[in-house]
């Protein structure tokens, strides 16, 4: 196989890889316990959290601690890919790596 064919091969592969990571960014999903189910998006990013709650709590104050619960889980997302890429960031750019 000539240099040029593993070339156009690689390139392939790449593009293929970016088409896949595009998807599973562009997906949802749920997680739930018995009270809580969070939605997040296939790059960490919180999207909904839903409180499942009785009479207890006032419908504003359960928004506003839904709200405040999806800002706390993508600030700690957001240091998590800080330290990631600064520990990691010595070996390189390596696709697929993390």
């Amino acid at each position: 196989m000539n240099m040029q064919a593993m070339l156009k091969q690689a390139q392939a592969l790449q593009k293929d890889m970016l088409k896949v990571k595009e998807e599973i960014e562009n997906t949802e999903f749920v997680g739930e316990s018995s009270l809580v189910k969070v939605t997040i998006k296939g790059n960490h990013e919180v999207v909904k959290v839903d409180i499942n709650s009785d009479d207890s709590f006032d419908k504003d104050d359960l928004e506003v601690l839904q709200d405040m619960i999806v800002v706390a889980f993508n600030d700690a997302n957001k240091k998590l890919d800080k330290l990631t890429e600064s520990k990691m960031g010595k070996f390189g750019n390596i696709p697929g790596l993390f």
